[in-house]
Protein backbone atom coordinates (compact mmCIF):
# COMPACT_ATOMS: atom_id res chain seq x y z
CA UNK A 1 0.00 0.00 0.00
CA UNK A 2 1.18 2.99 -0.86
CA UNK A 3 1.56 6.00 1.71
CA UNK A 4 1.06 9.79 1.06
CA UNK A 5 3.86 12.36 2.49
CA UNK A 6 4.03 15.80 3.40
CA UNK A 7 6.79 18.24 2.94
CA UNK A 8 8.99 16.88 6.19
CA UNK A 9 8.02 13.11 5.50
CA UNK A 10 8.95 13.31 1.60
CA UNK A 11 12.68 14.55 3.20
CA UNK A 12 12.59 12.15 5.61
CA UNK A 13 11.92 9.25 3.46
CA UNK A 14 14.43 9.80 1.27
CA UNK A 15 17.06 9.95 4.11
CA UNK A 16 15.57 6.95 4.87
CA UNK A 17 16.06 5.55 1.29
CA UNK A 18 19.32 6.53 1.41
CA UNK A 19 20.61 5.22 4.49
CA UNK A 20 18.99 2.01 4.70
CA UNK A 21 19.67 0.81 1.09
CA UNK A 22 21.85 -2.51 1.03
CA UNK A 23 21.63 -3.50 -2.53
CA UNK A 24 21.41 -0.39 -5.15
CA UNK A 25 20.14 3.20 -4.73
CA UNK A 26 18.49 4.93 -8.00
CA UNK A 27 18.37 8.55 -7.26
CA UNK A 28 16.22 10.49 -10.60
CA UNK A 29 15.77 14.52 -10.14
CA UNK A 30 16.37 17.30 -13.23
CA UNK A 31 19.00 19.31 -11.02
CA UNK A 32 21.19 18.37 -8.68
CA UNK A 33 22.57 20.85 -5.43
CA UNK A 34 22.85 18.26 -2.99
CA UNK A 35 22.48 19.81 0.78
CA UNK A 36 25.56 18.67 3.19
CA UNK A 37 23.11 16.53 4.84
CA UNK A 38 22.49 13.67 1.64
CA UNK A 39 25.95 14.01 0.92
CA UNK A 40 27.49 12.91 4.47
CA UNK A 41 24.88 9.73 3.56
CA UNK A 42 25.95 9.20 -0.06
CA UNK A 43 29.52 9.59 1.18
CA UNK A 44 28.91 6.92 3.59
CA UNK A 45 27.20 4.53 0.94
CA UNK A 46 30.21 5.12 -1.29
CA UNK A 47 32.43 3.82 1.30
CA UNK A 48 30.50 0.50 1.35
CA UNK A 49 30.29 0.40 -2.56
CA UNK A 50 27.06 0.33 -3.31
CA UNK A 51 25.97 0.68 -6.59
CA UNK A 52 24.40 4.37 -6.40
CA UNK A 53 23.39 5.63 -9.75
CA UNK A 54 22.05 9.54 -10.27
CA UNK A 55 20.18 10.33 -13.25
CA UNK A 56 19.87 14.21 -13.82
CA UNK A 57 18.20 16.40 -16.24
CA UNK A 58 20.24 19.73 -16.76
CA UNK A 59 23.44 19.16 -18.90
CA UNK A 60 25.22 22.00 -16.83
CA UNK A 61 26.68 20.58 -13.31
CA UNK A 62 27.94 23.23 -10.67
CA UNK A 63 31.24 22.88 -10.10
CA UNK A 64 30.77 22.14 -6.51
CA UNK A 65 28.73 19.19 -7.37
CA UNK A 66 30.91 18.51 -9.94
CA UNK A 67 34.21 18.10 -7.79
CA UNK A 68 32.25 16.64 -5.08
CA UNK A 69 30.78 13.59 -7.40
CA UNK A 70 34.12 13.23 -9.21
CA UNK A 71 35.53 12.14 -5.77
CA UNK A 72 33.23 9.45 -5.04
CA UNK A 73 34.43 6.17 -6.33
CA UNK A 74 30.71 3.83 -6.46
CA UNK A 75 28.70 6.19 -8.36
CA UNK A 76 27.69 6.45 -11.94
CA UNK A 77 25.81 9.67 -13.13
CA UNK A 78 23.76 9.79 -16.27
CA UNK A 79 21.87 12.42 -18.23
CA UNK A 80 18.77 12.31 -19.37
CA UNK A 81 16.66 14.59 -22.12
CA UNK A 82 13.73 16.40 -21.24
CA UNK A 83 13.65 14.59 -17.31
CA UNK A 84 11.17 16.49 -15.26
CA UNK A 85 10.36 13.09 -12.88
CA UNK A 86 11.42 13.39 -9.43
CA UNK A 87 12.26 9.42 -8.11
CA UNK A 88 14.40 7.97 -5.51
CA UNK A 89 14.54 3.96 -4.84
CA UNK A 90 16.55 1.27 -3.35
CA UNK A 91 15.68 -2.41 -3.32
CA UNK A 92 13.25 -2.05 -0.69
CA UNK A 93 11.23 1.19 -1.29
CA UNK A 94 10.70 3.48 -3.53
CA UNK A 95 9.55 7.17 -3.35
CA UNK A 96 7.56 9.28 -5.69
CA UNK A 97 8.11 13.11 -4.93
CA UNK A 98 7.03 16.81 -6.16
CA UNK A 99 10.83 17.64 -4.34
CA UNK A 100 14.00 18.00 -6.80
CA UNK A 101 17.17 16.71 -4.95
CA UNK A 102 17.84 19.96 -4.70
CA UNK A 103 18.96 22.29 -1.69
CA UNK A 104 16.58 24.73 -2.19
CA UNK A 105 13.53 22.58 -2.14
CA UNK A 106 14.16 21.15 0.76
CA UNK A 107 14.42 24.07 3.04
CA UNK A 108 12.02 26.08 1.38
CA UNK A 109 8.73 24.50 -1.03
CA UNK A 110 5.68 22.64 0.12
CA UNK A 111 6.18 18.95 -1.49
CA UNK A 112 3.98 16.16 -1.41
CA UNK A 113 5.26 12.70 -2.52
CA UNK A 114 3.91 9.13 -2.23
CA UNK A 115 6.43 6.48 -0.85
CA UNK A 116 5.63 2.33 -1.85
CA UNK A 117 6.98 -0.69 0.04
CA UNK A 118 8.19 -3.88 -2.32
CA UNK A 119 7.18 -5.89 0.57
CA UNK A 120 3.41 -4.20 0.77
CA UNK A 121 2.71 -3.73 -2.99
CA UNK A 122 5.69 -5.37 -5.22
CA UNK A 123 3.66 -4.87 -8.18
CA UNK A 124 3.71 -1.52 -8.09
CA UNK A 125 7.39 -1.24 -6.46
CA UNK A 126 8.24 -3.08 -9.76
CA UNK A 127 6.72 -0.75 -11.95
CA UNK A 128 8.30 1.87 -10.65
CA UNK A 129 11.48 0.08 -10.52
CA UNK A 130 11.20 -0.31 -14.56
CA UNK A 131 10.48 2.77 -15.13
CA UNK A 132 13.57 4.02 -13.46
CA UNK A 133 15.61 1.21 -15.40
CA UNK A 134 14.33 2.40 -18.73
CA UNK A 135 15.38 5.81 -17.67
CA UNK A 136 18.94 4.97 -17.17
CA UNK A 137 19.12 2.94 -20.48
CA UNK A 138 18.24 6.07 -22.56
CA UNK A 139 20.61 8.79 -20.31
CA UNK A 140 24.24 8.96 -21.71
CA UNK A 141 26.68 8.17 -18.71
CA UNK A 142 28.56 11.14 -17.96
CA UNK A 143 32.74 11.13 -16.73
CA UNK A 144 32.63 14.20 -13.99
CA UNK A 145 35.98 15.85 -14.25
CA UNK A 146 37.85 18.34 -11.45
CA UNK A 147 37.49 21.54 -12.32
CA UNK A 148 38.94 25.12 -10.72
CA UNK A 149 36.12 26.36 -8.78
CA UNK A 150 35.83 30.39 -8.72
CA UNK A 151 35.43 31.48 -4.71
CA UNK A 152 31.83 33.07 -3.85
CA UNK A 153 33.38 35.77 -2.50
CA UNK A 154 34.96 36.68 -5.97
CA UNK A 155 31.32 37.18 -7.37
CA UNK A 156 30.35 38.96 -4.11
CA UNK A 157 33.45 41.50 -4.60
CA UNK A 158 32.34 42.46 -8.19
CA UNK A 159 29.53 44.57 -7.52
CA UNK A 160 25.91 44.25 -7.19
CA UNK A 161 23.56 42.33 -9.65
CA UNK A 162 20.07 42.75 -10.86
CA UNK A 163 16.95 40.20 -10.84
CA UNK A 164 16.99 39.32 -14.65
CA UNK A 165 12.56 39.54 -14.05
CA UNK A 166 12.10 42.75 -11.90
CA UNK A 167 15.74 44.41 -12.59
CA UNK A 168 16.00 44.99 -8.70
CA UNK A 169 18.82 44.68 -7.01
CA UNK A 170 20.59 41.84 -5.77
CA UNK A 171 23.92 40.09 -5.17
CA UNK A 172 25.88 39.73 -8.37
CA UNK A 173 25.93 35.61 -8.99
CA UNK A 174 25.36 34.49 -11.88
CA UNK A 175 24.25 30.90 -11.26
CA UNK A 176 21.04 33.34 -9.25
CA UNK A 177 20.32 35.85 -10.94
CA UNK A 178 16.58 35.80 -9.76
CA UNK A 179 15.51 38.10 -6.31
CA UNK A 180 13.99 35.16 -4.13
CA UNK A 181 10.49 36.32 -5.03
CA UNK A 182 10.69 35.77 -8.76
CA UNK A 183 13.10 32.89 -8.53
CA UNK A 184 9.65 30.95 -6.30
CA UNK A 185 7.52 31.94 -9.73
CA UNK A 186 10.28 31.04 -11.90
CA UNK A 187 10.82 27.63 -9.87
CA UNK A 188 7.16 26.89 -10.83
CA UNK A 189 8.32 25.37 -14.32
CA UNK A 190 11.79 24.83 -13.70
CA UNK A 191 13.20 26.14 -17.81
CA UNK A 192 16.35 27.46 -17.30
CA UNK A 193 15.74 28.45 -21.54
CA UNK A 194 12.39 30.55 -20.97
CA UNK A 195 13.39 33.90 -22.10
CA UNK A 196 12.02 36.66 -19.73
CA UNK A 197 10.76 39.15 -22.70
CA UNK A 198 11.05 42.21 -20.61
CA UNK A 199 13.59 41.08 -18.39
CA UNK A 200 17.11 42.54 -17.53
CA UNK A 201 20.48 41.91 -17.97
CA UNK A 202 21.92 40.42 -14.30
CA UNK A 203 25.17 42.86 -14.80
CA UNK A 204 24.59 46.22 -16.18
CA UNK A 205 20.44 45.89 -15.38
CA UNK A 206 19.45 47.18 -18.90
CA UNK A 207 16.58 45.55 -21.02
CA UNK A 208 17.47 42.47 -22.15
CA UNK A 209 16.11 38.71 -23.01
CA UNK A 210 17.71 37.36 -20.13
CA UNK A 211 17.09 33.63 -19.58
CA UNK A 212 18.30 31.19 -16.38
CA UNK A 213 20.89 29.86 -19.07
CA UNK A 214 21.76 33.21 -20.27
CA UNK A 215 21.76 35.54 -17.57
CA UNK A 216 23.80 38.21 -19.23
CA UNK A 217 23.60 40.50 -22.18
CA UNK A 218 26.49 39.68 -24.82
CA UNK A 219 28.56 42.64 -23.75
CA UNK A 220 28.88 41.84 -20.16
CA UNK A 221 29.23 38.61 -20.62
CA UNK A 222 32.44 38.92 -22.97
CA UNK A 223 33.64 41.48 -20.27
CA UNK A 224 32.99 38.86 -17.01
CA UNK A 225 33.81 35.85 -18.62
CA UNK A 226 35.17 35.02 -15.13
CA UNK A 227 32.07 35.56 -13.50
CA UNK A 228 30.57 32.50 -15.91
CA UNK A 229 33.09 29.50 -15.27
CA UNK A 230 30.56 28.45 -12.76
CA UNK A 231 27.96 27.84 -14.91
Amino acid sequence: MAKFLDTTGVSNELAQIIKLAKEKLILISPYLQISDRFKEMLEDQDRMKLDIRIIYGKSELQLQENNWLKSLKSVRTSICKNLHAKCYLNEKEALISSMNFYEFSQMNNNEMGIVVYKSEDPQLYNDINEEARRLIRISEEIKVTIEKIIPKEELIKNGDGHCIRCGNKIKLDPEHPYCMTDYQKWKRFEDETYVEKSGFCHICGKSYSSSMEKPACMDCYKKNRKLFKNL
